[in-house]
C-alpha cells in the first residue's frame, strides 16, 4: 500500500475515536482491520503500521489537541468539523513526533484528505491551522 492510501486508512481509524468510547476502541480497530482484510486491501506490514501509528497518535492524543487548542484561536476542539479535527490530529502527530515525514508533506498530504474527507471550507480550514503551527516551529 502506499504512504497515502495508508494515511488514509489511519484517518479512517482515528475518526471512529468522535463515536466510540475509549474502552470500545480496540475492538472497532479490530473491526476496521478484519474488513480491510475481508476487501483483500492489507498485507501484514501494512496492518502493523496502520495499528501501530493509530496507537502512537492516542498516545499523544492529549499533547496533540493541546497543541491544536493553541493554533486554532475562537476554535475550541469541542467545535470542530469531527472530520477536520481528525485530519488535523492526524497532521500534527506527523508533523512534530514522525520524523520520517517532512512538514510540509504532512500539511499537504492533511489538505488532500481534506478535499476528499471534509467539507467546502475544510482545506482552507486545515491549511490555516497547521500553517500557524509551522510558522511557530522555525
Amino acid at each position: 500500500m502506499k504512504r497515502r492510501e495508508l494515511r488514509e486508512h489511519i484517518f479512517q481509524l482515528l475518526f471512529r475515536v468522535e463515536f466510540n468510547g475509549q474502552e470500545d476502541m480496540q475492538e472497532q480497530v479490530d473491526l476496521f482491520v478484519d474488513d480491510m482484510k475481508e476487501n483483500g486491501e492489507v498485507r501484514p506490514e501494512d496492518e502493523a503500521y496502520i495499528s501501530g501509528k493509530y496507537q502512537k497518535i492516542m498516545e499523544r492524543l492529549p499533547e496533540i489537541d493541546a497543541i491544536l487548542e493553541g493554533a486554532s484561536k475562537g476554535w475550541k476542539i469541542g467545535r470542530m468539523n469531527k472530520v477536520d479535527l481528525t485530519i488535523l490530529r492526524l497532521a500534527v502527530y506527523e508533523m512534530r513526533y514522525d520524523g520520517d515525514i517532512p512538514e510540509k508533506v504532512a500539511i499537504n498530504e492533511a489538505v488532500e484528505l481534506s478535499k476528499k474527507f471534509g467539507g467546502d471550507d475544510s482545506p482552507s480550514f486545515v491549511n490555516g491551522v497547521l500553517a500557524k503551527l509551522a510558522d511557530k516551529a522555525e
